[in-house]
């Protein structure tokens, strides 16, 4: 064998009895059980050897039988109390390193202690005790290997320590007996080190991929951490967004209810900013709006002992949300700062602008019981700021509580209404992206009132859910969308939205299986949308509803993607087929950055999970280029079709083939 292999051979022998430094991961882990099993090997050794020591108490000298034995049984319980302590401290990897290698070449002076001290027992001993002595090591060495398996060095060191000169000792008696024993031991002991490298090659990987998870699942918290903070972000001021605002809210809100203690909602609005707008441009528009923000934003940060979240909800209205039990008198000298910073003069480049802001306030308990009301409440408050009081902080009372019963007309009205007259349905197509072809419609309600006309599904919708009419218009409106559906191709699907009341409510979507069954419609052309809001009215039962509903062979569609408060952590949990990103961040997808990347990333999602990513409110040709680009599979919006009646769908389609027909004679020309 050439000398150079014959160096490579022996230094790869001298790694194997060395505790390797360039893998701090591996060490850390090593260590870490290491030191559980640590205590346990040094139990075996004292108690194998106090037995031993008893059996040749009456047969050697004092010194061979508690002396030696007192002092190697000391020697390990110190070091067990040691390892115990390790289990309750941080160290680093130095120190980690540290006290491997010495442990490492502690198990040398150790075994080499307790083989001599068996060795000199031996020679006292009857056939039953030199038997026991054989035993013992054998034992003892097994037991040892085991404990030491996360330290191949060291086990490796105590087998060598002990397993050579037991056979050797053994075999030199004669004894048949003890030759025997001594060669089973040499075979078990070969097997166990066998057993040894492949537990320490399978630990190293586990650990290697332990260290690459971890990797994974940091990159992607990071990503969702990104996602989260751009999508709670406003990019213009930077400030807290409408979506922050209210996560803010129900958090606060929730808090406050159960301390028992105030909450207050305010809504401020700038006065005389539009003028700024149309006279100096957007550009100035937007510095202004920076700045006012800003000021807003100090004097929330400087207002005590209460604590003030701010945030900006769209075009020149800002939130707050105040905690600390404030009282009426806070909230007016809250408004009267920040009326009084926003007031100050405003001087960009050649233009010196003037604002003023109104502000409204509602105060939980006294005006509302839910996020949602006390909201509107505070809305309701501002409205009446700007109407009559503008420039002025106003708190909603029982005056303007009056005010705002009006709005029970329509609940009035809804409950004697007859759904199947009164509502009216129109449908949207849902497009693919790539071939432009209708893939499926969502169909939308409209309430045509004999005493109002036209009301809007922003109306009627959230009426029908306070006053608990919206399970029965559901199954209504679901009867009828799938008796159309019943008419189209049978590639082309229904999308029917529900809501929280549908999917949460006990029993609420056995109704809806009993509609679809009776329908003639197979459950796989129908998607269900369900709204994050919804979601997370009650989680639990709106997973059993989902699932049940997925069972049927439905298709499962998240709306308003973005909007809710725990996207991420819905999409993981749920069984969806499709999600749908909100249009908020489809309208500015050209203009806006941070919109840009933040359908870059949703779409993307989608992609891993292997889940439909469906556009809303696509209005124009350059939008929809992006979202293809971005990849998104779907496509919905006027740029396509504005909703129409199920009348309609016929021709629509019949367009379509011909324009899509057309295209293709083209391609192929």
């Amino acid at each position: 064998m050439p000398v150079a292999n014959l160096n490579s051979h022996i230094a790869a022998a001298v790694r194997l009895f060395r505790v390797p430094a360039d893998n701090p991961d591996l060490m850390r882990a090593q260590f870490g059980a290491f030191s559980k099993q640590m205590p346990l090997l040094y139990f075996i050794l004292m108690s194998n050897t106090i037995a031993v020591a008893y059996t040749y108490v009456n047969l050697a000298p004092d010194w061979l039988t508690i002396i030696v034995p007192t002092v190697l049984t000391m020697l390990a319980a110190l070091r067990t109390f040691w390892w115990l302590r390790q289990r309750h401290l941080v160290r680093s990897d130095a120190d980690i390193l540290r006290n491997l290698r010495s442990t490492n070449w502690m198990t040398l002076p150790i075994g080499a202690g307790f083989t001599a001290w068996s060795f000199a027992l031996y020679p006292y001993g009857d056939p039953f005790a030199k038997s026991q002595v054989a035993f013992y090591m054998a034992v003892t060495v097994i037991g040892c290997i085991f404990s030491l398996m996360h330290l191949r060095s060291a086990a490796l060191i105590v087998t060598l320590i002990v397993d050579v000169p037991y056979v050797l000792f053994f075999w030199a008696t004669g004894e048949p007996t003890l030759r025997a024993i001594a060669i089973n031991n040499l075979l078990v002991s070969g097997a166990m080190v066998t057993v040894l490298f492949i537990y320490y090659r399978d630990f190293a990987d586990l650990v290697a991929s332990r260290k690459s998870l971890l990797a994974q699942q940091a990159a992607t918290q990071a990503l969702s951490d990104e996602n989260f903070r751009l999508a709670n972000l406003d990019s213009l001021t930077e400030l807290p967004n409408r979506r922050r605002f209210f996560a803010e809210l129900s958090s606060a809100f929730a808090d406050a209810e159960r301390r028992h203690v105030r909450v207050a909602v305010g809504i401020i609005d700038l006065d005389g900013f539009k003028p700024i707008n149309d006279n100096y441009g957007h550009s100035v528009g937007d510095r202004v709006l920076i700045e006012a923000g800003q000021r807003i934003r100090e004097v929330c940060e400087g207002f005590g002992p209460q604590r003030v979240e701010f945030a900006r909800l769209g075009g020149d209205e800002f939130g707050l949300v105040v905690c600390g039990d404030p009282e009426d008198m806070d909230l007016m000298r809250l408004g009267e700062r920040i009326g009084d910073q926003v007031k100050l003069p405003y001087q960009l480049d050649n233009a010196h602008t003037g604002l003023s802001c109104s502000i409204g306030f509602a105060l939980f308990p006294d005006s509302a019981t839910t996020p949602e009301t006390l909201y509107e409440c505070a809305d309701y408050s501002l409205y009446h700021a700007k109407r009559h009081l503008r420039g002025r902080t106003v708190i909603f009372s029982g005056e303007l509580e009056a005010e705002i019963r009006s709005r029970g007309v329509i609940e009035t009205l809804l409950r004697t209404a007859d759904f199947d007259t009164e509502m009216d349905l129109v449908f949207q197509p849902i497009v693919e992206a790539v071939s432009e072809h209708t893939a499926g419609f969502e169909v939308l309600a409209r309430w045509r009132s004999s005493r109002l006309g036209l009301v809007s599904p922003a109306d009627f919708i959230p009426a029908a859910e306070r006053i608990g009419l919206i399970r029965p218009l559901t199954q209504s409106l679901l009867g009828r969308a799938l008796a159309t559906a019943r008419t189209w191709p049978d590639d082309i699907r229904l999308s029917f939205n529900l809501s929280a009341h549908d999917v949460c409510a006990a029993g609420g979507i056995l109704p809806l299986i009993s509609i679809i069954e009776k329908s003639g419609v197979p459950p796989r052309r129908i998607d269900f949308e369900i709204t994050e809001t919804a979601v997370t009215f009650d989680f639990a039962r709106a997973q059993e509803s989902i699932a049940t509903l997925k069972a049927m062979g439905c298709g499962i569609s998240l709306d308003d993607f973005g909007t809710g408060y725990s996207s991420l952590s819905h999409v993981h949990r749920l069984p969806l087929d499709k999600i749908k990103v909100d249009r908020s961040f489809v309208a500015d997808i050209n203009d806006n950055p941070v919109s840009h990347k933040i359908i870059k990333s949703l779409a993307g999602l989608c992609d891993d999970m292997e889940i439909a990513c469906v556009a809303e409110g696509v209005e124009t040709r350059a939008q929809l280029d992006s979202l293809r680009r971005l990849g998104c599979n779907f496509i919905q919006g006027y740029y396509f079709a504005k909703p129409m009646p199920a009348s309609a769908i016929g021709d629509y389609l019949a367009k379509e083939r011909q324009r899509l027909d057309g295209a293709g004679a083209k391609v192929v020309a």
